[in-house]
């Protein structure tokens, strides 16, 4: 028996773009945001993305199944920037390759990471309780 998706993969693909534009946007005027942050409002965007695409490939995923995953995507490609072969090197100095795969290790990024997934999970769970009131 097939469990019910928890996830309507039209919203999902909606908030996935919404969360895509606001990533590319906090790149592209950093300004607008307090310098304190630098990088991270970007890094956290990318995860709660990833926790985003999680979810729409696997609807009926409980909300710790989808976190755990795009926490363990995020950390294996933090941790993959530690790998310095000639090939991936030329793929992350493309546009695309940078934007998915980063450039460098930083393990400050790793809290950026867990803040992402954590504002996914929590606005989640905020659309959830909506939704269940107006039932």
């Amino acid at each position: 028996m097939r469990r019910r998706p928890l996830r309507s993969r039209p919203v999902q693909c909606l908030a996935i773009v919404i969360v895509i534009v606001l990533g590319l946007a906090s790149r592209k005027y950093p300004q607008a945001l307090p310098a304190v942050l630098g990088k991270w409002p970007g890094d956290a965007l990318w995860a709660w993305m990833m926790f985003l695409m999680v979810g729409f490939l696997r609807p009926a995923w409980s909300t710790a199944a989808v976190a755990a995953l795009a926490a363990a995507i995020c950390f294996a490609v933090e941790f993959s920037q530690l790998i310095r072969t000639p090939w991936l090197v030329a793929l992350r100095d493309t546009t695309l390759g940078h934007l998915v795969l980063g450039s460098g290790f930083h393990a400050s990024d790793l809290l950026a990471y867990l803040v992402g997934i954590a504002l996914g999970v929590a606005f989640e769970s905020m659309w959830r309780a909506r939704l269940g009131r107006r039932r």
